[in-house]
This record gives structure tokens, C-alpha cells and sequence, in this order.
């Protein structure tokens, strides 16, 4: 059980608009989930996101990346679209329809931390939203808000896994803290379908080749999209969502309530023809503020004319 801080926290972490609120103690992660991480990359599975190799000290030990880090809190923000775009159209992925998921982010995130100050004298720290050498998914387990799926997101049990994660790591240690996962025997059990459906088979037991995974291959990879890729783009321009489609954990999830992820009706309204025909200036006036940017304008054009 959390103690009185802790609580006061979990709660205006509520009020901002977050979905929940773990706490966990800040130490180096486990020996297992090292061999994790360095068998995804020693395998070659991240790609060309050459970064994932680099400060694998500060991933494995997030009081290396914030020293005198005592405690992390996590958060969890639900991005799941009020109105989905037609099937018969061009698809984004769902995170990217509307602001960028970093600025609304770390905005709530420093709007906590604001709260957190009045709470704790003199506390330090910094925010992270996919921003570091954090392994998010991973805090965001330890601290028992869910479980890591074999479509390697975060499953949040009846909320599902369109989340965004955010973590606070503060050098004070939280009244009360419980560092044991409230989530133990809760798995995907014998259930494979994200497996079975992912469209180019880059999700196995043995975890995610991003060399195969179309969110990957529209979003981070430059160059041109491998020929054996391009023809399971299906109408997809920007991400893939099959894997969190079709999880069971997905099945009843509920619409954001946050105005900021809501897809502005300029781009919903766009037709195929409005996205063969986008130029640089119009893809700044409307991506500026949004993760598709990411992309680039190269690469989001590739994605939209490579299957022609």
C-alpha cells in the first residue's frame, strides 16, 4: 500500500488527465530484462535505430541517467481515438492523429511535478516521455500498473494498451512506496493472435525484428521500403496498429478524453487524392505540432506513393 504522499500524488495525477499511477524504487533493472535488451540487439532487431545501442549503462540504471534518483513514478495517458478514420482510407496510426504526444505529454508531466514540489520540500528531478534512455515499459511493469505483452506493449488490465508512458524520477523516496508489482499471473496466457496477425511476421516469441515491422518502416527507416514490405502496407501511410487491434485486452478500450489527441478535421477530411497531391508547405501546416513529423515529408510521401 501506497502511503499519504503517494496517494495525494496518484490522485492529482488523476486530475491532470492521466489513466494511472504507479511508484517504483529506482535501482539498476533486472538481470533478465538486461539479457533482454541485449539479445534484441545483438540480433540486429532494432534496425538501423542505432541509438538503442548506445548508453546502455543509463538504460539498464536510471540512477546512472538521474543521479540521486530515488524513486520513479509513472504514468499512463490514453490516446485511443474518439472517431477512427474510414477503413477504405489511407491509415495513421492512432497515436499520431492528433498534437504531439511529447509536448501534451511533458506538459502534464511538469504540471505533476509542479504538485509534487508543494508536497516534498526541496525535491529534484526531470521528466521523461520517450525522450531518454529509459526503459518505460519496463518501470511502468515494476510499479504494477501492467504487464508487457507479446506485442511488446504495455497492458494496462481493462483499460487495454493504446497508452502513452510518462515517468517522473525524483530524488525523494515516496511515503509508503510498494515496489512489488500488483500485477503478478496476469499474462496474454496462450493467446497469440497479435503473432499470428502482425502483416509482415516481425512479431515472434522471440520479440519485435523492427526490420520487418511496418511502424518502423514508415516512420523511422529512410531509404526506400523494402519490395517484400511495400505489398503488406495495406492502405497504411504512417504505423501500424494491427498488433494492438487485435488483442482481446483492446476489446472494450475507451475513447480519450484528452482534446489535444483529437484528429483536426483538415486532415481527417483529406481524400487519397489530397495525399498524393501534398506539398512541403502543406504538410508543415498541418503536421507541425503532430508526431507524424517524425516521418518527415520524404518519408511520409514515400509511405503514400511506394505501393503504386
Amino acid at each position: 500500500m501506497i502511503g499519504e504522499t503517494g496517494l495525494a500524488i496518484r490522485t492529482e495525477a488523476l486530475r491532470l488527465g492521466f489513466s494511472a499511477c504507479g511508484f517504483a524504487k529506482a535501482e539498476p533493472v533486472s538481470e533478465e530484462m538486461a539479457r533482454v535488451l541485449d539479445h534484441w540487439t545483438d540480433n540486429g532487431y532494432h534496425a538501423d535505430m542505432q541509438y538503442m545501442e548506445r548508453n546502455r549503462h543509463l538504460r539498464l540504471d536510471p540512477t546512472q541517467l538521474v543521479p540521486g534518483c530515488r524513486t520513479l513514478i509513472v504514468v499512463a495517458l490514453n490516446y485511443y481515438p474518439k472517431h477512427l478514420l474510414p477503413a477504405e482510407g489511407y491509415q495513421i496510426a492512432y497515436y499520431a492523429y492528433g498534437k504531439d504526444y511529447h509536448r501534451v505529454m511533458k506538459d502534464k508531466l511538469y504540471q505533476l511535478f509542479s504538485y509534487i514540489k508543494m508536497l516534498v520540500p526541496h525535491v529534484e528531478g526531470r521528466a521523461f516521455c520517450d525522450t531518454a534512455p529509459l526503459l518505460e515499459r519496463y518501470w511502468a511493469m515494476k510499479t504494477g500498473l501492467g504487464f508487457i505483452g507479446l506485442n511488446r506493449q504495455l497492458i494496462i488490465p481493462g483499460k487495454g494498451s493504446y497508452f502513452f508512458l510518462g515517468v517522473l524520477a525524483v530524488d525523494a523516496e515516496i511515503e509508503g512506496l510498494s515496489d512489488s508489482p500488483i500485477i503478478e499471473g496476469i499474462s496474454c496466457g496462450g493467446c497469440k493472435r497479435c503473432l499470428m496477425a502482425c502483416p509482415t511476421g516481425a512479431l515472434t516469441l522471440d520479440g519485435i525484428d523492427c526490420r520487418r515491422c511496418l511502424s518502423y518502416l514508415t516512420i523511422e527507416h529512410r531509404g526506400p521500403i523494402p519490395d517484400g514490405m511495400v505489398q503488406k502496407l495495406g492502405r497504411r501511410i504512417y504505423g501500424c496498429d494491427t498488433c494492438q487491434q487485435v488483442c482481446p485486452y483492446n476489446k472494450n478500450a475507451q475513447s480519450t478524453e484528452e482534446i489535444a489527441f483529437d484528429m483536426p478535421s483538415e486532415v481527417a477530411d483529406l481524400t487519397a487524392q489530397d495525399w498524393h497531391e501534398l506539398t512541403p508547405e502543406r504538410y508543415k501546416a498541418l503536421f507541425k505540432h503532430s508526431a507524424i513529423e517524425r516521418a518527415g515529408y520524404e518519408g511520409l510521401m514515400r509511405n503514400i506513393t511506394s505501393r503504386n
